[in-house]
């Protein structure tokens, strides 16, 4: 009998929780460094466990980094120059997203179609950038900011003061010390998650995701509110193009400059009337665009990642034909310093619903427990992802909130309308 396949999972957030549960759904033993409360389980006769030891001290088949800030740092270097097969790029390759200046010159490079763009280190600079520019004003910190460094105003006085707290280091520290002011795109958004083997790119199905806290696209940017997959109106004609116009130039420059990318290249896209333009790109798999993607994904996911860590891709991802919806549960005053602490009612020890409904996953962000056994705590900005599976977007949707709708936490916020356009566009059909 062969030995079982395994696999570590970096990260701690839903996104890590959705892949963990889908790499186990394939057979593969998962361990999530550091992982969450919320996610120990078995699925399909395998295990996911949580470890706090960091992942060079880990052993697995497969290494997948989930979020940003370690692939920038360089871990999955650290990683490969163990002998590991690991999925995401080196600490070259993760300024795509580690710098918007950088990201902005390679696909200048590419030639790749992208919002015009100022890197600018003054106010005084931006003043003058400013005053050439017509709303909406994009102001973005060129660093990171867990998704949430990005203001999008019609008044220019707001943007000029944006400006201000982020190269005064009072909004964003280090990462707001160069500021990047884009010409403002309309149109829908779409984003298109690619695997790539170094040399070439495969799509996953697309999914939109929905950044501001309040419904009807109102309030601050934050990580993600909540997503739905796949987009009605993104077919397979369209993402043939997306990946040729955005995605395999990018891949094909990074190559050309001596990088060997492997891993996800994410690209957040505007649908423009004068045709699609990126509007950034990302190093790794989106949060919370993962949590829909993943529960239609068809393939062997592991098998999948492997060619992608061994730089051979060997099948092209193919999805269910099934609708998709996750709803974010944040915490008070996120995104804002998070209001934690607060006792998580509506949940099994397992952390799924205490009343499941068929259909229905919740994925753990921000949650923690003072006992194994005890109450789930808030303990993060974005607390749980409660993601919807269903034969129409009406039907995914619809699970998704109901399942919202049994778990309260002192102080929730959440998005009423959720993927609520696309499913009547698609009902309409």
């Amino acid at each position: 009998m062969s030995a079982r396949r395994s696999a570590v999972v970096v990260g701690s957030g839903g996104r890590e929780h959705a892949l963990a549960r889908a790499l186990a759904a394939c057979g593969a033993d998962v361990v999530v460094t550091p992982g969450n409360p919320g996610m120990p389980d078995t699925l399909n006769g395998a295990s996911i466990t949580c470890d706090a030891r960091e992942a060079s001290d880990l052993e697995a088949d497969l290494f997948v980094i989930g979020p940003e800030v370690p692939l920038v740092e360089g871990l999955a270097d650290q990683l490969r120059d163990m002998g590991r097969l690991v999925v995401g790029p080196g600490a070259q390759g993760a300024q795509v997203e580690g710098s918007k200046a950088f990201m902005k010159e390679l696909l200048r490079d590419a030639h790749v179609p992208t919002a015009a763009f100022w890197s600018v280190s003054t106010v005084e600079e931006a003043e003058e950038v400013l005053s050439t520019l017509s709303p909406p004003y994009v102001i973005k910190t060129d660093g990171l900011a867990a998704g949430k460094g990005v203001l999008v105003t019609l008044d220019r006085a707001e943007a000029l003061r944006d400006v201000e707290e982020k190269l005064s280091g009072r909004s964003f520290g280090a990462a707001g010390s160069t500021v990047v002011i884009e010409e403002g795109l309309e149109g829908p958004e779409c984003s298109l998650i690619a695997l790539c083997d170094g040399t070439t790119a495969v799509p996953c199905a697309p999914a939109q995701d929905f950044k501001r806290l309040l419904d009807e696209d109102e309030g601050p940017n934050t990580g993600g509110m909540g997503a739905y997959s796949p987009m009605p109106d993104v077919d397979d004609v369209l993402t043939k193009e997306l990946m040729e116009v955005a995605v395999l130039p990018t891949l094909k420059e990074l190559k050309a400059r001596g990088i060997d990318y492997r891993g996800v290249l994410y690209a957040g896209l505007m649908l423009t009337k004068t045709g699609p333009k990126v509007i950034e790109f990302n190093v790794r798999f989106g949060d919370p665009e993962t949590q829909v993607i993943l529960p239609r994904f068809k393939n062997d996911l592991f098998d999948v990642l492997r060619g992608v860590a061994s730089g051979q891709i060997a099948e092209i991802p193919e999805f269910r034909d099934e609708r998709a919806v996750t709803v974010v549960l944040a915490a008070a005053n996120y995104p804002g310093t998070p209001v934690l602490g607060a006792e998580i009612r509506g949940l099994a020890s397992n952390g799924q619903l205490a009343e499941p409904i068929e259909g229905v996953t919740v994925f753990h962000a921000g949650t923690t427990r003072v006992a194994p056994q005890g109450p789930f705590l808030v303990n993060g900005g974005r607390v749980l992802a409660v993601t919807g599976v269903g034969a129409t977007l009406e039907e995914a949707r619809a699970k998704a909130y109901r399942g919202a709708s049994s778990i309260e936490f002192e102080g929730m916020q959440r998005r009423n309308d959720i993927a609520a356009r696309a499913a009547k566009e698609e009902g309409h059909r």
